[in-house]
């Protein structure tokens, strides 16, 4: 490790001398600049990587709990593991338990590497985080320029990170107060590779919506939940136990809950309380749309009907159309509306209230979903729609992939730690002296010359 800061001053001068004769020699732009600094910096970061793994195992290795319990069973060995720099391969000591006979690689468990990782927790993060938005295979690609990451390595670390449940992002302690909430549900319809349909839900709650320029508004305080679910109620006590820690619900008259008249849409009114099923405006149009299209001058006719909220003259309007309907086909079709309208006619009329403000569930469902999964065609299995459509909707409820991964890892580490580190191992002053023999060691912090790389590294050490 004493070489590995000169050898790291030394690349840095020596690559940076170059780059810069190639911008003003070659007349190269910043770009190259850019990218070739890049290209350093990777390099830097495996060496630093590579020495403090080293440095890790070079603490255990001396320390007295260790050697109470460990004895060194082989030195040196040689393991690879995937970073975002590129490629570490650094050695490490294999020890052997003296009552149990169990073998380990001490410094790696400390570190919370285990026996199987070809790829470190930040690289395994950055890869989810790329395949929230990218195919498998092209978030691979995008996470590392340096290490071939397949399509396969990206779902292995999907299937490790497991499904996101929705309420893994913790609640603010305060309850909210507000009068009126609002609930907007629509499902995706995605292939799966034995080629059957699959239908993740998507279910957002929100205080209303806020304008923030000329034809955008924001909803506020949105919470996102999706997911397959074979039962609906599940995903409705999410939603319900979600309201009743985020809000005072005493506060609330009521919640408008809206979406395309599917039953397990409705359903939610039975388990969310003080809910009032609205049909959402874009669904409703369609319908009438697919009455009317053959007969346009009665779509006119038709909304007006609507807008009054007059439902006998809707039904004696559906009598005239299928008068005037010639084909069995465009009949069903006719049939189909008329049913689907009057079935709904409940939640037509709620669209009306002075405080509903819409619904735009069917953008949500697009934006969140749909871009991933049903608008390419692509075959997932069943577990990958339900993990992906829960990680899209935890990336829209603003968590962070790595924080996450992060926790789980340490919550495991925490579980299997086999070996606790001496107080003198790991204190301040010992870990402070190790950077600093190392450091010291360095020619261009000790002739003299003061150079703008001595005096930041003087900086870094503290001198």
């Amino acid at each position: 490790m004493d070489t590995i800061i000169q050898e790291i001053i030394e690349k840095i001068i020596k690559n940076t001398n170059k780059n810069l004769e190639m911008v003003f020699k070659e007349k190269k732009g910043l770009s190259d600049f850019v990218i070739n600094t890049k290209k350093t910096l990777d390099e830097v970061g495996i060496e630093l990587t590579r020495g403090m793994l080293e440095i890790a195992d070079r603490i255990v290795k001396d320390d007295i709990n260790r050697k109470q319990k460990w004895i060194v069973k082989s030195k040196d060995n040689l393991k690879s593991i995937g970073t975002i720099f590129g490629e570490v391969k650094y050695k490490r000591t294999y020890y052997e338990n003296k009552k149990t006979g169990e073998y380990k690689y001490l410094s790696d468990e400390l570190l919370g590497i285990k026996a199987h990782d070809k790829i470190d927790t930040s690289l395994k993060a950055k890869l989810v985080e790329e395949a929230i938005d990218l195919s498998y295979r092209k978030s691979g690609m995008k996470a590392s320029e340096n290490i071939d990451l397949t399509g396969q390595t990206t779902m292995n670390t999907i299937r490790e990170l497991g499904t996101v449940e929705n309420n893994v992002i913790p609640i603010k302690k305060d309850k909210r107060k507000v009068k009126i909430l609002y609930i907007e549900a629509d499902e995706d319809h995605v292939s799966l590779q034995n080629g059957k349909n699959i239908e993740p839900k998507l279910v957002y709650v929100h205080e209303g919506r806020k304008k923030v320029s000329k034809d955008r508004y924001k909803l506020e305080n949105k919470r996102v939940f999706s997911g397959v679910y074979r039962e609906s109620e599940d995903l409705w006590l999410e939603v319900a136990d979600y309201i009743d820690a985020a809000y005072d619900t005493e506060k609330i008259e009521k919640i408008y809950l809206s979406g395309d008249g599917a039953n397990w849409i409705k359903q939610g009114v039975e388990w969310i309380n003080k809910s009032i099923y609205v049909l959402d405006r874009y669904h409703l149009s369609k319908y009438v749309k697919k009455a009317t299209a053959h007969l346009p001058h009665i779509t006119e006719p038709m909304w007006n009907y609507i807008n009054t909220l007059k439902k006998e003259d809707v039904k004696e309007l559906f009598k005239i159309i299928l008068e005037e309907t010639k084909t069995e086909t465009k009949k069903e079709a006719v049939k189909g509306s008329r049913r689907y309208i009057i079935n709904n006619w409940e939640g037509i009329k709620n669209q009306y209230n002075d405080d509903y403000i819409g619904c735009s569930a069917e953008g949500h469902i697009s934006h969140i979903l749909s871009a991933r999964l049903s608008s390419r065609p692509l075959g997932w299995s069943e577990i990958g729609v339900d993990q992906m459509s829960h990680l899209r909707a935890f990336k829209a409820n603003g968590g962070n992939v790595y924080t996450l991964f992060n926790k789980r890892r340490k919550e495991q580490l925490k579980e299997e730690r086999i070996i606790k580190l001496s107080k003198r191992s790991i204190n301040k002053r010992i870990i402070s002296k190790t950077a600093n023999e190392v450091i010291g060691n360095i020619p261009l912090l000790s002739d003299g010359r003061r150079t703008g790389m001595s005096q930041l590294l003087k900086y870094l050490r503290g001198a």
